[in-house]
């Protein structure tokens, strides 16, 4: 019996830290203001574009994509 009252309250103290957690990184989240968010995205955009794909694949058209769907010859 004491065993189970052992694990209830572990459970109990870590859902509250997790929760504690998610506070602290909510309240991170919402410090930063609208115009910092936004440079950070600029910044991470140039990045992405900076960076060559590799093994892309053409895009095909509705129609090419349809008829791979449909023929016979899978």
């Amino acid at each position: 019996m004491k065993l189970w009252k052992i694990l209830g309250m572990a459970g109990v103290v870590g859902v509250a830290a997790t929760g504690a957690l998610v506070v602290k990184s909510e309240r991170k989240r919402q410090a930063y203001a609208p115009d910092e968010v936004r440079d950070q995205l600029h910044k991470r955009f140039a990045e992405a574009a900076e960076t060559p794909m590799l093994n892309a694949a053409p895009e095909r058209t509705r129609v090419q994509r349809l008829k791979g769907r449909f023929s016979r010859a899978r």
